[in-house]
């Protein structure tokens, strides 16, 4: 398990851990009905952190005592194994589950991997198929989606990027919230355009827009509750803030 990635995990109290804790409570906000069961978390292009960010919210979900999954939906590219440290099987990945789905004698549970985190289990992406559009399009996977929705509280599809890819935008007839991750200085303009447009193609509302890689040096409002906590760079290095007298502002 990278336990530089899960910082929900090893550091519940830094300020990047308060902030995924704020998007979960944004989220609770957007669906007063409390029937919100799954959200999509992509991003314009790859790089941005959408992964990072996916693992990390359902850690979050995890310590409000809600059972999680984790679908690893990028077929493509997908990293979610690597973050948790878990084996992802030639043949028993999110591919192979939507193709075999409604098979006879085919186990939801061999698929479902349980993670190093309480209530956090992963479907890790599997071997990358020649059509994943059409394997996330399928009525297997909308068939599969609906049952794994009964078994669990939380489920977090972990997508493909928007750009250049419709993998994303077929998943979204399932999921009941779509956050678009960003990444600070590095996203430009167009490209968070060209999402957003995507999404008004298809009539599916963008929930809500994640920055990530966003600079803590200048922020002062954690040190009000404690002399030392960490932050933690863009490069994934932990860092050690001084003590400050500063107070809330």
């Amino acid at each position: 398990m990278r336990t530089t990635d899960l910082i929900m995990n090893s550091n519940p109290k830094s300020m990047f851990s308060e902030a995924i804790k704020t998007i979960r409570t944004n989220l609770g906000f957007a669906n007063i009905s409390g029937n919100m069961r799954t959200v999509i978390i992509t991003s314009p292009e790859a790089g941005d952190g959408k992964s990072f960010i996916a693992a990390n919210l359902a850690v979050a979900y995890a310590h409000e005592d809600k059972k999680v999954l984790i679908v690893d939906c990028d077929l493509r590219r997908g990293r979610q194994h690597d973050i948790f440290g878990v084996n992802n099987m030639g043949t028993k990945g999110y591919s192979n589950l939507i193709l075999n789905y409604n098979k006879k004698g085919e186990d939801l549970d061999e698929y479902i991997v349980e993670t190093g985190v309480k209530n956090v289990s992963l479907i890790p992406a599997g071997p990358t198929p020649p059509n994943p559009v059409e394997l996330l399009n399928s009525e297997n996977n909308e068939n599969l989606l609906f049952e794994l929705k009964r078994m669990f509280d939380i489920i977090i599809l972990d997508c493909p990027p928007i750009i250049g890819l419709s993998d994303t935008l077929v998943l979204t007839k399932q999921s009941d919230a779509n956050i678009l991750v960003i990444s600070n200085k590095k996203t430009k303009v167009e490209s968070l355009e060209k999402a957003k447009k995507s999404f008004e193609q298809i009539e599916a509302p963008i929930t809500g827009v994640v920055i990530n890689k966003a600079s803590t040096k200048d922020n002062s409002y954690y040190g009000y509750y404690c002399n030392d906590y960490y932050y933690y760079s863009e490069d994934g290095t932990k860092k050690k803030k001084s003590r400050r007298k500063s107070r809330r502002r």
